[in-house]
């Protein structure tokens, strides 16, 4: 099959790149800035957010499935930069919808927990979003993008996506990994509930929604729903850190910019029972973390 994905330089899209092309799948890689990721796929550097340009890089690649990571997740930098936000979550995305629909590819649209308010997670697909903030906003905006263009799509919800190699910006994951690894505290959320996910798992699932062009709404994260600071001990204990380095705090205490979502965490029986590829539990999805850190240590 062929296959466009977005953000192929990112945590996600090189993971979703590297999956297809290992089975057999012909894939077109579009992305800002020049090519960081391996592998022979095609790779096109392309603004999202010109429609186009992204016309253009559709129309040339006549993509069967459309899978779609990139957007700008830094919740505070969304905050401060609402024009930059709703350019990369709902401009960018309306145009790779509208060059999915013109090809008659499948789209499978990348989301958040953060569409909910966190009043009461973990959430199901049925639940009702209620964004809050900036980013939160804009990521819901975007999935109302991508069923306005492409009913049929697949709207997969994620969160707090984690792995090695980084892609970019630090990750949540890594940033943990390279503080705790020099003996340098760090403060974690003890109030704030979430479903960590594992980037090469989370890939997995997309993959399996674009080959089987499923539609609807999935929760395609991690198995385990926990607070930040149980995430934190977790990985102390599996990578040998010094646990005593996490300082729990609460969300309120460090006035950031942009409101979170404090119960939040997504349920994953929909995907259990429905998907091939299985969402995995805090444990495996360390020790496969693990892995792959030690192996790119040299270890």
């Amino acid at each position: 099959m062929r296959f466009l994905v977005t953000g192929s330089n990112g945590l996600v899209g090189s993971r979703v790149c590297a999956l297809l092309e290992r089975q057999g799948h012909e894939v077109v890689g579009l992305g800002r800035g020049p090519r960081r990721t391996g592998g022979t796929y095609r790779y096109v550097e392309v603004d999202l957010t010109r429609e186009p340009d992204v016309a253009a890089a559709l129309a040339s690649a006549a993509p069967e499935v459309v899978i779609h990571p990139a957007s700008m997740t830094e919740v505070d930098a969304c905050e401060k930069d609402p024009e930059a936000a709703f350019a990369a979550n709902v401009t960018a995305t309306a145009a790779v919808a509208k060059g999915a629909r013109k090809a008659g590819a499948h789209l499978v649209h990348v989301s958040t927990d953060y569409v909910f308010d966190g009043d009461a997670g973990p959430y199901d697909e049925d639940a009702l979003p209620n964004p809050r903030g900036v980013y939160a906003l804009t990521k819901h905006m975007g999935e109302q993008a991508a069923r306005t263009f492409v009913p049929g799509c697949a709207i997969a919800r994620t969160a707090v996506v984690y792995g090695f190699p980084a892609a970019g910006r630090p990750n949540f994951g890594m940033w943990l990994v390279g503080s705790l690894e020099k003996g340098q505290p760090v403060k974690l959320f003890e109030d704030q509930i979430v479903s960590p996910s594992f980037a090469d798992s989370v890939a997995a699932m997309l993959v399996e929604l674009g080959e089987r062009k499923l539609g609807g709404v999935w929760n395609t994260c991690g198995g385990t729903v926990i607070d930040r600071v149980g995430f934190g001990r977790a990985l102390c204990e599996v990578f040998g850190f010094d646990a005593k380095l996490i300082t729990p705090t609460r969300m309120a205490d460090l006035k950031l910019a942009s409101p979170r979502p404090l119960r939040s965490g997504l349920k994953t029986d929909k995907v259990r029972t429905q998907l091939a590829a299985k969402p995995l539990e805090l444990a495996e999805s360390l020790a496969r973390f693990h892995a792959a850190w030690k192996a790119g240590q040299g270890g």
